[in-house]
């Protein structure tokens, strides 16, 4: 008797193994690690745009953000649209504006302000919890004025598409036309020198007494 009570308990803990293992392997469970939680897919970023006058709204704006991952060196670029969220694994993005200098401008830059979400423990005794690591601006070709430091992660911007009025004929036509300004500018000065060479033909009649002697 004893024995087959023991044959059917361990029956059982196989069966329940086996039900344990089979939930596991399921297939729902693989999506939900890239799904954003319900909490930060609600709300939007927690700092507002603010709009220009100039160039494209905010939120028809599309950035290009790069992820590295430094404990497996992997590297992907994120196209976002303004006010979404993205997650890759226990990281959250969020893009709340981007923006590039205008075409008349120099030096040329791109920024985005975005904000940083991972889930750690803050110690060894916390349970998993999602803490916001950085927010504020990056800059493409200025990224020392803002850094996200985080041991895993590395986050930087590298595009806006936006587009400004009258760019789409010729960026550059506004800086043309003004140093094309500046240089007739320098050109109207030089006449003013000019009629210094014609002066001194004038000088050339002089020899006109010479030709006194024949008469």
């Amino acid at each position: 008797m004893k024995r087959a009570l023991s044959l059917l308990g361990y029956s059982i803990v196989g069966l329940t193994s086996v039900a344990l293992g089979g939930c596991g392997q399921s297939g729902d469970a693989a999506p939900e690690a890239t799904e954003v939680p319900k909490d930060f897919a609600s709300s939007g970023p927690s700092a507002k745009a603010v709009e220009s006058q100039f160039g494209t709204p905010v939120k028809d704006r599309v950035a290009t953000i790069g992820l590295l991952n430094k404990r497996n060196n992997l590297t992907q670029d994120l196209v976002m649209k303004t006010g979404e969220s993205r997650r890759v694994g226990n990281v959250i993005i969020k893009l709340a504006n981007c923006e590039r200098t205008l075409p008349w401008e120099n030096p040329p830059e791109v920024g985005a302000f975005v904000q940083v979400f991972v889930e750690e423990r803050a110690s060894v005794q916390e349970k998993l919890a999602w803490h916001k690591v950085f927010s504020g601006w990056l800059f493409k070709d200025s990224p020392s004025l803002n850094t996200v430091e985080h041991p895993v992660y590395d986050v930087w911007v590298k595009d806006c598409a936006m587009k400004f009025p009258g760019e789409e004929e010729d960026p550059a036509a506004y800086a043309s036309s003004s140093s094309a300004a500046k240089a007739s500018g320098k050109a109207s000065t030089a006449p003013a020198v000019a009629p210094a060479p014609s002066a001194s033909p004038s000088a050339a009649p002089s020899p006109a007494p010479a030709a006194v002697p024949a008469e």
